[in-house]
């Protein structure tokens, strides 16, 4: 939380530009519901690969790794040195470690494995992604659809799991990365989650999702997967009420966020800033910068 105003702070102070490694906010038109920088921040310093695909489009994370490589590079050439800013662990890892690169999607497919989810529930697809590869369905949560997708139409194409060919067939990364991560107390944590939801519904969150679902905002789209606006969709749909959907989101929120911790926990290589409640993110820039002046 806050690492907005923090990468802000030290993009200015050092001339730099910031790419983004959000999973959620390359999507058009989720814009208050995944904290995109606002128009303000983003004419204050660069940002890269914010708003690439259409919310029904599809971008996997290999298209994220060529766009990012891309980014990067182009910034280098410009003399110049990118801070990333982000806490998706899948398009980390294949900046950080590389990435497999699999058979092409079967579209016929994937459309039927999803008609699985719509008739059975995520969980039956998620069982059958257990039986082909165990090692995959313990890292994969049973509610990430487009994951289990992918690992299960690997199988069927090739007939090995995923999981295996990931370990013989992945391209090693091109940058070596200083990773800085920071860290809030849960109790701190979980107050600034439910009072940033509490700000985005001010901010109008609500007629965000109303002008996606007017446009057929569904299971169907990739970007349903968004935390926050599939709980909020359910209050439109009248499953429930709007203190019930606020709740459900929240608290998948601080569950995300504890999914977050957890993958980057994993990485030796991450160096931890603990972020004090009351800290400025001035003040936790100059930290940051500090850090990078030691890891040099």
């Amino acid at each position: 939380m806050g690492k907005t105003a923090v990468a802000l702070s030290i993009a200015e102070s050092l001339g730099r530009e910031i790419v983004s490694v959000d999973s959620r906010q390359i999507y058009r038109e989720l814009d208050i519901g995944t904290a995109k920088p606002t128009r303000e921040e983003s004419a204050r310093v660069q940002h890269h690969l914010l708003d690439l695909v259409q919310p029904w489009e599809a971008y996997s994370c290999g298209q994220y790794r060529v766009d990012a490589t891309n980014a990067i590079k182009e910034i280098l050439g410009r003399g110049k040195t990118p801070i990333l800013v982000g806490g998706s662990g899948l398009y980390l890892r294949a900046l950080e470690k590389g990435i497999f690169e699999g058979p092409q999607r079967n579209d016929a497919l994937r459309s039927e494995l999803r008609r699985i989810v719509e008739r059975e529930g995520r969980e039956s697809l998620h069982r059958r992604l257990a039986e082909i590869d165990p090692i995959s369905s313990l890292r994969i949560h049973p509610r990430d659809t487009e994951r289990v997708v992918r690992a299960i139409e690997v199988f069927e194409i090739t007939g090995k799991s995923i999981s295996e060919l990931q370990k013989k067939s992945t391209r090693p990364g091109q940058f070596d990365l200083k990773l800085i991560g920071l860290r809030r107390q849960r109790e701190t944590l979980y107050r600034l989650i439910n009072e940033r939801f509490e700000k985005m519904l001010l901010q109008g969150l609500i007629e965000e999702i109303e002008g996606l679902i007017s446009k057929g905002f569904s299971e169907s789209w990739p970007s349903f997967r968004t935390v926050g606006y599939r709980e909020m969709v359910q209050y439109f749909r009248g499953d429930v009420g709007l203190e019930a959907a606020k709740e459900k989101a929240k608290m998948q929120t601080r569950r995300f966020a504890k999914r977050q911790m957890t993958w980057l926990n994993r990485s030796a290589e991450v160096t931890w800033i603990d972020v004090e409640a009351d800290e400025e993110p001035d003040r936790t820039a100059k930290r940051v910068l500090e850090v990078l002046k030691s890891l040099d």
